[in-house]
C-alpha cells in the first residue's frame, strides 16, 4: 500500500499517473465560503507546468484544472473539492527501451523490487508530473493563508555552483530560472544550457519564506512545524535534503552567534528560520530543498538489466536539464499545506 495522502485538518489525496489519462486531488477540510480565485489557481499552474522555457521540458501540457466537486459558483462548501488535469501532451513509446533496464538516478529498481511490477511511462506515480496536484491543491492553501495575511514566495538560490547574492523579490517571476538575482540568474541559465548540450544536467537549491505566521503554529516534539516542513519538502522529487533558517550554517557557528537576540520590538535576527522549539515565533518561516540533478540525462550510464546483468543506457526522451526552477512553485505548495494545517488545527487545550 502506498501513501498518496498528506495533511490532518487540510487533508490532500493525488491520483494518477505521469502518462494516464490525467491525474488530480481530492481535498478534504477546505472551510466553506472561500471564493476560489481561479485566476491565481491558473498562474500558480503555469509556474509549474512543462516546457515553459530552454530550461525546462519541451513536453507540452497546458495543465488547465477543473473543479469537479466541492464548490458552488466558485464557492467553497465544506465537502470534498476534487480537482482534475488531463495528460495531453504524454508519449510513452519513448519508454519502450526502458522496459527490461533500470534507469540510474530513478525509482525503477527500488519500485519493481517492493511491488513486482513498475509503470515504465514516465515513471507512473513516481514521477514529478505529480507535483501538479500538489500545486493545484497549495493554491486553495495558499488563498486560505492570504484571508490571515500570511504570503509565501520561493526562489532559486543556487543551480550547480552559481549563487545568488542578492534579492530583488520583483526579480523573481522576469527570468526563466526564478532567481531574484539577475546577474546570477543569466549565469545560471548558460550554466543549465551549457549541461543541456552536452546530454547532461544540474541541481539547485530553493528557499522558501513565508511572512505574516504568527506566534504559536506547530506543536513540541514530534508534530514540530519545522519537522512537518522537512518531511512536507523531502517527499518532493529530487530533494535531497532540507535546511531551516542557518541551517548547516549552524553547525559551524557558535552559540553566541547563532542564538537570534531578543528586543522590546522582537527577534534581532532569525538564524531560527521562524521557528522556536517547533513552533513560530512571528519571524519570517525560512525553509530551503535541495534538489538534485535530473536523474534522465543524453549520457551513457551503467545500470542493469531485470535479470541483474550489466548494461549500458541513454534515457533519451524530453527532460529538464535541471527541475530547479519548476521546484519553486512545488516547494511553495508544500510550504503552503504545512502551514494551513496549522491554521485549521483546533485550539490547544490545558
Amino acid at each position: 500500500m502506498a501513501s498518496n495522502s498528506f495533511g490532518r485538518f487540510f487533508r490532500i489525496t493525488t491520483f494518477g499517473e505521469s502518462h494516464g489519462p490525467g491525474l488530480g486531488v481530492v481535498i478534504d477540510g477546505c472551510p466553506a465560503g472561500l471564493t476560489i480565485d481561479m485566476d491565481a489557481l491558473r498562474y500558480e499552474m503555469a509556474r509549474r507546468r512543462p516546457g515553459q522555457s530552454k530550461v525546462t521540458t519541451p513536453r507540452s501540457e497546458d495543465d488547465d484544472v477543473r473543479i469537479w466537486s466541492g464548490t458552488v459558483d466558485g464557492v467553497t462548501t465544506g465537502h470534498p473539492i476534487m480537482m482534475l488535469i488531463e495528460n495531453q501532451g504524454q508519449k510513452s513509446h519513448h519508454y519502450d527501451k526502458l522496459k527490461t533496464v533500470y534507469r540510474p538516478g530513478h525509482a525503477d529498481f527500488t519500485w519493481e523490487k517492493k511491488y513486482g511490477l513498475r509503470d515504465v511511462r514516465g515513471g507512473g506515480r513516481s514521477s514529478a508530473r505529480e507535483t501538479a496536484a500538489r500545486v493545484a491543491a497549495g493554491s486553495i492553501a495558499r488563498q486560505l493563508l492570504a484571508r490571515e495575511g500570511v504570503s509565501i514566495v520561493g526562489h532559486v538560490t543556487q543551480i550547480g555552483t552559481i549563487v545568488a547574492e542578492k534579492f530583488d523579490a520583483d526579480e523573481i517571476e522576469r527570468n526563466i530560472v526564478r532567481c531574484a538575482d539577475a546577474d546570477a540568474a543569466a549565469r545560471m541559465v548558460e550554466a543549465i544550457d551549457a549541461k543541456r548540450k552536452e546530454g547532461d544536467s544540474l541541481g539547485g537549491i530553493v528557499e522558501v519564506i513565508a511572512e505574516g505566521v504568527p506566534v504559536g503554529w506547530g506543536d513540541p516534539i514530534y508534530e514540530k512545524l519545522d519537522a512537518r516542513l522537512a518531511y512536507a519538502l523531502m517527499s518532493v522529487n529530487a530533494v535531497k535534503g532540507v535546511e531551516i533558517g542557518a541551517g548547516f550554517a549552524s553547525a559551524s557557528s557558535t552559540g553566541s552567534a547563532n542564538n537570534d537576540p531578543i528586543g522590546p520590538d522582537g527577534f534581532l535576527s532569525n538564524n531560527a528560520g521562524g521557528i522556536l522549539g517547533g513552533v513560530s515565533n512571528g519571524m519570517p518561516v525560512v525553509a530551503r530543498a535541495a534538489i538534485k540533478p535530473t536523474s534522465s540525462i543524453n549520457k551513457t550510464q551503467q545500470t542493469i538489466d531485470a535479470d541483474g546483468n550489466p548494461a549500458e543506457l541513454e534515457v533519451g526522451g524530453r527532460h529538464d536539464p535541471c527541475v530547479v526552477p519548476r521546484g519553486v512553485p512545488v516547494c511553495e505548495a508544500m510550504v503552503a499545506l504545512v502551514l494551513v494545517d496549522c491554521l485549521l488545527a483546533p485550539p490547544a487545550k490545558i
